[in-house]
């Protein structure tokens, strides 16, 4: 690519950085420089469309780049452009774009940004995205995606229009990827989809047994298996309590229920029950009893009434999850719950605060339930503030002032908030 330079931004989740990753590898075995963004011929910017104030965040974040930096190539890729097409032409007509199953036809998109033309590469593939060149982000952090788009209908969910119906990769090619991110020195493995448990409904393979495989690699590291979609996790609750009892996956279960309601849920057609969801949390507690769970909640669903809304306030209080994602509902381009009437914003405001007090003192309950006991803890990275960043066997971060990235190390937890401990 004659050394054309290119900057890469991210908005979004794991899957998405592992978007990103796979276009930095693509782009630089074509010869591609990666470097910042004032440096850069070309800018990417991998949008994420799953939630309003992130769309707002992406929507913004063009503008500005494009008011910043008018002489450089814009490639847009990510959700946005197999969501929103019709907006996104209407904010950078100028640009490429490429959409999130096209990453290696990056360096097509780059070279016409590069050289003033728009290219416009969208639409569905097969192609895998394991065994492909990459460039990670953080060194001892290999993130795989096992496998891309789900077996869902959620009525509030855009992205499954960007994601696609549910293409699982070879598991031969995820354990050997894993293997040979280990031998290079990674200390963590992050198993990564839109559901991992839907793993194989398309191949008739399972989850646990790519974990199962990923544990028996030799060598001191840790797996991160990503979100489950309770009903998901119905199709193979026991193998996936035996897979996680390994001393190399992280005791964290992150586990959506969105709803304390079951009328709510109905609505949202997630496919599961609130006492199903109860089921799988004490199920992995009674047999991995040190598991931090993580869970999410949309409020203010359009069908939500006060009683639904205080179910799902019963339940955190109940299941004490030491991680809880709160997201407020609004509509979302071409959901089906977006034929209904969101309710009053005021109200909407009025529940979040709720829910935000209460997920401040449940974390912080649960956090604080750990100092004074010694952790080991894997460090991941250098803090932003300074000191260290590591995480407890069950996923919990932690601050500790001295450390050396990628090293295990035994510390006392000295102090709690609701979102870190703090370590000796």
């Amino acid at each position: 690519m004659d050394g054309i330079r290119v900057y890469i931004e991210t908005f979004g989740c794991t899957f998405n950085q592992a978007d990103s990753e796979i276009m930095a590898g693509v782009l630089k075995e074509e010869g591609a420089v990666l470097t910042g963004i004032d440096d850069a011929d070309v800018i990417i910017i991998n949008t994420c469309y799953v939630k309003h104030p992130t769309e707002h965040k992406v929507i913004n974040r063009i503008k500005k780049i494009q008011e910043t930096y008018p002489e450089k190539g814009l490639v847009v890729a990510g959700c946005m452009v197999e969501i929103d097409p019709s907006k996104l032409e209407a904010i950078s007509g100028d640009a490429s774009w490429l959409g999130p199953h096209q990453l290696r036809r990056a360096p097509q998109a780059v070279r016409a940004a590069n050289n003033g033309l728009v290219e416009r590469i969208t639409g569905f593939t097969s192609d895998v995205k394991v065994k492909v060149p990459r460039v990670r982000s953080n060194p001892l952090i290999h993130i795989i995606p096992i496998c891309e788009g789900c077996n869902g209908s959620c009525s509030y969910c855009c992205t499954r229009f960007a994601r696609g119906r549910i293409q699982s990769y070879p598991s031969d090619l995820i354990i050997s990827e894993a293997r040979e991110a280990v031998a290079s020195g990674c200390r963590e493995i992050q198993l990564t989809a839109q559901d991992t448990a839907a793993y194989g409904v398309d191949t008739g393979e399972k989850l646990s047994d790519i974990i199962k495989g990923i544990s028996g690699i030799p060598g001191n590291f840790r797996i991160r298996v990503g979100m489950m979609h309770p009903a998901s996790v119905l199709r193979d609750l026991d193998g996936l309590v035996e897979a996680f009892k390994s001393e190399k996956v992280y005791s964290f279960l992150h586990l959506p229920v969105q709803s304390g309601s079951d009328r709510v849920l109905g609505d949202m057609d997630r496919g599961h029950t609130v006492d199903e969801f109860r089921m799988i949390v004490e199920r992995f507690r009674s047999e991995i009893p040190d598991i931090s769970i993580a869970t999410d909640i949309i409020v203010g669903y359009p069908t939500e009434e006060w009683e639904d809304f205080m179910d799902t306030c019963s339940l955190l209080e109940e299941v004490k999850p030491s991680f809880i994602h709160l997201s407020k509902y609004r509509h979302r381009p071409r959901a089906r719950s977006s034929s209904l009437d969101e309710i009053d914003f005021r109200e909407l405001r009025r529940r979040s605060r709720a829910l935000e007090e209460l997920k401040m003192r449940i974390t912080e309950e649960e956090n604080r339930r750990l100092v004074g006991s010694f952790q080991e803890i894997l460090v991941v990275e250098r803090g932003r503030k300074g000191g260290f960043i590591g995480r407890t066997g069950s996923y919990i971060p932690v601050v500790t002032e001295t450390g050396e990235p990628g090293s295990f190390r035994r510390v006392r937890i000295r102090d709690a908030t609701g979102t870190y401990l703090l370590a000796d």
